[in-house]
């Protein structure tokens, strides 16, 4: 598989988790404790971002490999490969902030709020799964 198809997969499963984390966070919004709603609502709204960010993505890649003369040229695989596999090292640290942040809003809610330690929970949550999606395909790159 060459880093353009590589790049297409990635963008597709990402699709496919904010499609999950759609369903999901509607579902979830639909439920009369606010903790769930604040789970929620969190798994909604980055459902969007990831969305977007697939898509963007997805059509950024497009356009570069069709503006190079010869996309499948070693030098243009090891460009593309460097390129994305330092944008997912960088996610990967994002993503760990983000865990830090789910879990110092969840902890400094008072027990009685349960929609801000939903809230908290979900962005835990979501930023556990980019941790572990953006480090897999890291690796996976670093493989190849």
């Amino acid at each position: 598989m060459n880093i353009w198809e590589f790049s297409a997969v990635i963008m597709r499963r990402l699709l496919a988790w904010a499609g999950f984390s759609l369903a999901t966070g509607a579902a979830m919004l639909a439920q009369p404790d606010r903790f769930w709603r604040g789970v929620g609502a969190q798994f909604a709204g980055w459902a969007l971002v990831n969305a977007a960010i697939a898509a963007f993505g997805g059509r950024a890649a497009a356009r570069r490999q069709a503006s190079l003369p010869d996309p499948l040229s070693a030098p243009a695989q090891s460009e593309q490969r460097r390129s994305l596999k330092r944008l997912l090292w960088i996610n990967t640290g994002l993503d760990v902030l983000y865990v830090l942040g789910g879990l110092a809003l969840a902890g400094s809610a008072a027990p009685e709020d349960r929609r801000r330690r939903g809230t908290g929970a979900g962005i835990q949550l979501q930023g556990a799964f980019l941790f572990f999606f953006d480090l897999v395909h890291a690796l996976l790159l670093g493989r190849k």
